[in-house]
Formats: C-alpha cells, structure tokens, sequence
C-alpha cells in the first residue's frame, strides 16, 4: 500500500495550510496592525509566509496525486517506496519557511524539501516515461 501515507499526509498537511490561509486573512483584513501588514505585501514575513502558504498547498495537492498513483501503479513500478518517502519529505520545504519566519532557523530544511520533492516528481515522471 505504498502510498497511502502520501494521500494522508497530503489531506492533513493541505488542511493545515488552509487554516494557515485564513490567518494570513485575519493579518490581512482584521488584525490590529493590518495596513502595516498589508504595506509589507511584498517583502519580510508577509512574503514569506505567502510562500509557505502556496508551497505548502501545492505540495500537499502533489502528495496526494503522487500517493494515488503509487497505489494505483505500484506492481508496475520501481522504487516506489523511495518515491513515497522523498514526496513527504518533500513538506520539509514549506515547513522550513515556517520554521525561518517563526523561529529563526536556517534555510537548511527549505533546500532538503525542495530537493526533495523535485527528485520524487522527476524519478516517477522517469518511472512513467518507462512504463510498458
């Protein structure tokens, strides 16, 4: 069942960007401090966590799509399980925008997420190209 771990993590990880989004709203729209927040629009934490937000959704959505395929190709396919477990690390990357904002850390889990993530989408488009 490689994979399921993949559409689990992505629902529960994109629910949680999603309530991320609606405190980037209340920054935005209700907030104290809102037009400061506002005219930081393209810079600073305002930039970043809008990064976090898209990244982190987008990241959960290709989970989910790479878990359903695993499920559904997973006689087929090589590698599977290194596919499955390099697309969740893959959340290390908007994670680690969080965890820069937030807590000051370096970029380090930025870097590995992405990598990540960009290696299992790659290595199972390749799986895909060679699929008989």
């Amino acid at each position: 069942m490689k994979g399921k771990n993949n559409i689990a993590v992505g629902f529960l990880v994109m629910g949680a960007f999603m309530l991320y989004g609606f405190l980037l709203i209340y920054l935005r729209d209700f907030a104290p401090d809102k037009a400061a927040w506002v005219d930081s629009y393209s810079t600073g934490k305002h930039f970043e966590s809008r990064l976090a937000h898209v990244h982190g959704n987008l990241f959960a959505f290709l989970n989910i799509v790479i878990g359903f395929l695993l499920l559904q190709y997973n006689d087929k396919l090589k590698n599977v399980k290194i596919i499955s477990r390099l697309a969740i690390l893959g959340i290390m990357m908007p994670m680690g925008i969080l965890a820069e904002i937030y807590l000051g850390l370096p970029p380090v889990f930025v870097l590995l997420g992405a990598i990540s993530m960009i290696t299992s989408v790659i290595w199972l488009g390749v799986s895909f190209y060679k699929l008989k």
